[in-house]
Parts: C-alpha cells; structure tokens; sequence
C-alpha cells in the first residue's frame, strides 16, 4: 500500500475541524489547538516530504474555513488560527 499526502494529512485536518466544531458550540479550545497543531506539525517533520505535507496541511487549514459558512465565526476563527499557528512552526 502506498501512502500518499492525502492519507497522511487528513486525520490531522480532522482533529483541527473536530476542536472547530467543539469551539463552535461555545467551548474553549486553544490550548487544545495549539498542542494539536504542534504535535502534527513534528508528526509530519519526521517525513522525507515534509514541506509538501506541510504545505498542504495548511492549504487544508485555509480552504476549509474559506469554505465554511460566514455564520461559523468560531469555527472559522479556529481553522484559521491553526494555519497561522502551523505557518508560524515551519518558520521555526
């Protein structure tokens, strides 16, 4: 079986858009965030693609709150916040 960039980025945009549908029923998930976003981002460093996972790890991130409704403040608030956060870590 081979292992592709979808199959190793999805399960980490899941648990991002799991903690932005838990914000947006009113709880508080920033710490949840930030160690999620992190431990992805040394999951998918340990890869020899890593800049192409990363890269679209965030386009995930960014089309994902792109394509949710307006209405969704919270949860687009948090989708976006876990891009910021894994642009930020690449820099590192």
């Amino acid at each position: 079986m081979r292992t592709t960039v979808v199959g190793l980025v999805t399960p980490h945009l899941l648990r991002v858009i799991e903690l932005a549908n838990e914000a947006q029923k009113g709880k508080n998930v920033d710490w949840h965030l930030r160690d999620t976003v992190a431990k992805t981002m040394g999951e998918l460093a340990d890869h020899y693609n890593a800049e192409a996972l990363v890269a679209s790890y965030i386009e995930g991130l960014e089309n994902a709150a792109q394509q949710a409704p307006r209405a969704r403040e919270d949860y687009i608030r948090i989708l976006q916040a876990a891009a910021a956060a894994a642009r930020n870590l690449r820099r590192d």
